[in-house]
């Protein structure tokens, strides 16, 4: 019986689809995953049995749209079929939707790249297991949802524990995703040396987060490349960062980095067409993952070469026949990451709103670092529900008031902005949405 619920499920979810795009309303990334589990809530326990080799999730604060999408594509180009929730739709709804519209009673991917919310990692480990977690980071993020950081990593940890067989690789540099280890295999990433040679300011005033070590004493820093990402240890028990087994050295440009990975003792060079440190953390994630599921690196600097930024994440298009970068930001430390760059030549748009998705607290937006923006020599529009709040942090960062705009409606803020020369849009989650559609 379950099994034809099952079929059924998957003949509504197409039949759904194809109605919502018929009817334009929405993109179906999670509605057709909704009506899935109420017809089949076992539906992604069947699922399993249709993936060959491995299936892969990845969770975090920060980067896992941009490292799960990485990791599908190296896969992708080592000729591997793949099933990767590419929307970035990362709750249960959200993986039913993708699998319930891309299963085939006869056909099987070799592997699943799944991102997950990190609240939502636990219940996805009770529909599926995985046979490997890649954890990117865990920064201050809607506190009205996830509360302090210290219940995130909760739940992950319980998450890990119901996969006996889970496989961690974990960011070295980060002291709390370094403890998730425990008992379970784990390989660690991180960088050694972080050097810019870009024309943006590589420091950033946004406030870090204070980690104490597990004996209770503050921990301290040899090196700190942002927030809490760096080397660090405790002066009181001798406690320390992991030593790494995919060790990296990163050279930051304006629009890419050069990262230099050592994997079993030999040093591997790799171009990433993608700016910031923060992208050079989620392509070394990928890297490490690729290494430890037997790529070489040819097949990885072809994948890199040929990757292009989902929507939303570093994400270049062409509104209004000008060039436009979008790039979504939700949280301080990931806007202050971001806002280092941002070309101040550009027209910008900021579009904030606060739906459930993007977390109802917008205070982030004063431990963002939008002081980066003082120098702007174009206009600022200010857009999305929170839009006169976000033009009253503006003016505290130092920007003139003259230079504000409030514009509330995002296509009209967009198309204001992109009618002269290039364009940054800086969207909270759901203004991405709205963008997109």
């Amino acid at each position: 019986m379950d099994r034809i619920r099952f079929y059924i499920s998957l003949i509504i979810a197409r039949a759904a689809y194809i109605a919502i795009k018929l009817r334009n309303k929405s993109s179906g990334t999670s509605f057709v995953g909704m009506m899935t589990l109420k017809i089949c809530p076992d539906f992604l326990k069947h699922c399993q049995k249709y993936i060959k080799n491995k299936i892969a999730t990845v969770t975090g604060t920060n980067g896992k749209s941009t490292t799960s999408g990485l990791m599908a594509h190296l896969l992708e180009t080592a000729n591997q079929k793949v099933i990767h929730n590419l929307e970035g739709a990362n709750m249960l709804t959200g993986v039913a939707n993708v699998f319930a519209l891309n299963i085939r009673p006869y056909k099987k991917y070799d592997y699943a790249v799944i991102e997950s919310d990190e609240a939502y990692l636990t219940k996805l480990y009770d529909c599926m297991k995985s046979d490997y977690l890649v954890v990117t980071n865990l920064f201050r993020d809607q506190l009205d949802r996830y509360g302090e950081l210290n219940t995130t990593a909760e739940f992950i940890k319980n998450a890990i524990d119901k996969n006996p067989d889970l496989k961690l690789v974990l960011n070295a540099d980060d002291p709390i995703v370094a403890t998730f280890d425990r008992t379970k295999y784990a390989v660690y990433y991180g960088f050694e040396n972080v050097e810019y040679d870009c024309s943006y300011e590589h420091k950033s005033n946004a406030p870090s987060e204070v980690f104490n070590c597990m004996c209770g004493h503050p921990l301290e820093y040899s090196k700190q490349f942002f927030a809490q990402q760096g080397h660090y240890y405790c002066s009181k028990c001798g406690y320390k960062r992991h030593k790494c087994d995919y060790p990296a050295e990163v050279k930051v440009y304006n629009d890419y980095s050069i990262i230099n990975v050592k994997s079993h003792g030999i040093e591997f060079e790799f171009k990433v067409n993608l700016a910031g440190l923060y992208n050079a953390y989620n392509a070394l994630a990928a890297i490490a993952f690729a290494f430890e599921i037997g790529l070489n690196q040819a097949e990885i600097q072809k994948a890199l070469d040929t990757y292009h930024a989902i929507f939303g994440r570093t994400e270049k298009r062409t509104i209004n026949g000008n060039p436009a970068v979008i790039q979504l930001i939700k949280n301080p430390t990931g806007a202050s990451e971001v806002l280092k760059t941002v070309d101040l030549k550009s027209n910008i748009v900021i579009a904030i709103n606060d739906n459930y998705a993007d977390g109802r607290d917008v205070s982030w937006l004063w431990d963002s670092d939008f002081e980066q923006l003082k120098n702007a020599e174009k206009l600022i529009i200010t857009s999305g529900i929170r839009a006169n709040d976000m033009a009253s942090r503006l003016k505290y960062a130092g920007i003139p008031q003259e230079k504000i705009i409030i514009e509330p409606n995002i296509k009209k803020a967009i198309d204001k902005a992109t009618k002269d020369g290039k364009t940054t849009i800086l969207p909270s989650y759901t203004a991405l949405l709205s963008i997109k559609k």
